[in-house]
């Protein structure tokens, strides 16, 4: 997680605290598939960089409620599509304007961001195919 997040009423930011603001975390992930954790929110980039096809699945509210507003960075580096999915389909929505909008793919070199618009509600922006 970037220096300086979270931050709390009355914390004073430091300059190391405010330098880390400009640049991601990496969060790499060379499996197949990976469950996005409340430490992949603020200035973090999740790299998925596994040859084969792999799915990053977004978690219930019930396991992790990220606050609305949430916006996740994922880039595929890996040669094989990435989709993004939900743990649990009837529970959790995704949208994008992909091919298959509840489960958009990420080709390789390309990125997209996961903005969480409402309760176990997510929209799927970027480079989705």
């Amino acid at each position: 997680m970037a220096t300086g997040f979270p931050a709390a009423t009355g914390d004073v930011l430091s300059a190391a605290m405010f330098n880390g603001l400009v640049s991601f975390t990496l969060n790499t992930q060379s499996g197949s598939t990976y469950t996005l954790a409340s430490t992949d929110q603020y200035q973090v980039l999740v790299v998925a960089s596994n040859a084969s096809t792999k799915t990053i699945s977004i978690p219930t509210d019930a396991t992790y409620a990220f606050p609305n507003g949430t916006a996740i960075t994922i880039l595929n580096t890996g040669a094989g599509l990435l989709t993004v999915n939900a743990v649990t389909s009837g529970t959790t929505t995704i949208t994008s304007a992909g091919a298959t909008s509840a489960a958009p793919t990420v080709a390789q070199y390309k990125s997209c961001v996961a903005i969480k618009i409402s309760t176990n509600a997510w929209t799927i922006v970027g480079g989705i195919a």
